[in-house]
């Protein structure tokens, strides 16, 4: 019964759309994107470039060595493998919240950033 009723909440939290907050005023966040919108976009860019270079050195690492130790793979792995999550993260979060503050976006910002 348990399973029922959880699996009930799910399909009615994923099916009725979250529009209860429609006459949110979001002008202060649209003022926040119109201000830091190229600095938030380059920090977006940064991020992203960032993760890749971060993946990119790892893997050279290894290349340019000719050999693997599984070692220094587990050792090397967990710290490339949490600073590329956080930079790609990063970079997600500020694309997301770059488009939901553009035109059609759900802050509904009428501007050109």
């Amino acid at each position: 019964m348990k399973k029922v009723f959880a699996f009930a909440v799910i399909g009615a939290l994923v099916a009725v759309p979250a529009m209860a907050a429609s006459s949110v005023d979001y002008s202060a966040i649209c003022g926040l994107v119109d201000q830091f919108g190229g600095i938030i976009k380059t920090l977006r860019t940064l991020a992203f470039v960032g993760a890749a270079f971060y993946l990119a050195k790892w893997a050279w690492d290894f290349i340019s060595k000719g050999e693997v130790k599984l070692d220094e793979v587990k050792d090397k792995g967990v710290g490339m493998l949490v600073g590329f999550t956080l930079l790609f993260a990063v970079g997600a979060i500020a694309t997301v919240f770059m488009n939901m503050a553009g035109p059609g976006g759900a802050f509904n910002c009428a501007m050109n950033f």
